[in-house]
């Protein structure tokens, strides 16, 4: 009697995991489809933009085909494929680190949007990548229009990571930037433990956009990546909405080719501390390491 019942429940169990195995498929190719969909309406609309101002004359036709392009291309971003069972599972640990660090209450009145990937990388490259202050002028040259880490001002540790102050200058005077920012300014980088880093950029009186990153692994060649976007902007909400959606689209495929560089790296040598630079713009960097990178094989995967 005992034998049919654990015979059942294993029957059981085995039909349960490939209910999820199909799930979670079935999830990554929707995930896909959609991810790929995001470059080619940003391709297709940078494409009628140029045909559009090519001749130095915009018609009607083109006004009315780029404001096409444009409301399918936010249509697009709102259907974002639903959270597959191993991703709520994800979004669970996403909230609770949120909540561990005292973020939720205090940016709750001022959340603005949310995009999730799964990208084909190890995690450590992203987050070598996210504290890496070099990389601003380097991988997002284009979306950033040549912005300049100019000066840092202040480096402290703290029991989990770390906060590092600089300053970034727009060099170009005709960086879109100029519309709600100052020329200098002084951005903060936070590493709140191994998964969570936060950017919060001062705009104009006070108000700050700030941008929360949660990179988790699920296996050595794959990590979920959160981007969490909070302001208290007195814009038109579904304005900066759109806004923002697109400009997180945009350096994520900035991303994608430093990514895939990278992981082809030996990933151990991302892990010594002797192989990480000494230069300031690394600091941060320098004490995940410190902290983590001897244990980082030990941190739980979601899989």
């Amino acid at each position: 009697m005992q034998d049919n019942i654990t015979t059942t429940k294993l029957v059981e169990n085995k039909k349960s995991n490939k209910v999820k195995e199909i799930a979670f498929l079935i999830g990554r190719v929707r995930s896909g489809i959609w991810l790929f969909g995001i470059p080619s309406w940003l391709f297709g609309i940078g494409d009628r933009s140029v045909a559009a101002f090519a001749d130095g004359y915009i018609s009607v036709i083109e006004v009315i085909q780029l404001f096409t392009a444009s409301l399918f291309f936010a249509s697009w971003l709102f259907l974002r494929p639903e959270n597959s069972l191993e991703q709520r599972d994800v979004l669970a640990l996403q909230r609770n680190l949120c909540n561990n660090l005292g973020l939720k209450s205090d940016l709750k009145q001022r959340y603005m949007i949310s995009q999730e990937y799964i990208l084909p990388f190890p995690y450590i490259c992203q987050i070598y990548h996210l504290l890496n202050l070099k990389h601003l002028e380097s991988i997002h040259h284009f979306s950033l229009n040549n912005l300049k880490v100019v000066n840092i001002s202040d480096f402290h540790l703290t029991e989990n990571g770390g906060v590092i102050k600089f300053q970034t200058m727009l060099d170009s005077p005709f960086n879109p930037l100029r519309i709600w920012r100052q020329p200098t300014v002084e951005v903060d980088l936070i590493l709140h433990n191994p998964y969570t880093v936060e950017l919060s950029i001062p705009v104009y009186n006070q108000r700050r956009i700030t941008v929360i990153f949660h990179a988790v692994p699920l296996n050595d060649n794959e990590h979920y990546f959160f981007i969490d976007i909070y302001s208290d902007l007195q814009w038109f909400k579904p304005f900066l909405q759109l806004l923002l959606h697109f400009a997180s689209c945009l350096t994520l495929f900035e991303d994608l080719p430093y990514l895939r560089n990278l992981a082809e790296k030996n990933r151990d040598s991302l892990l010594k501390i002797g192989k990480v630079s000494n230069c300031k713009s690394m600091s941060l960097y320098r004490r995940f390491v410190e902290l983590y990178g001897a244990s980082l094989n030990n941190y739980p995967m979601l899989n």
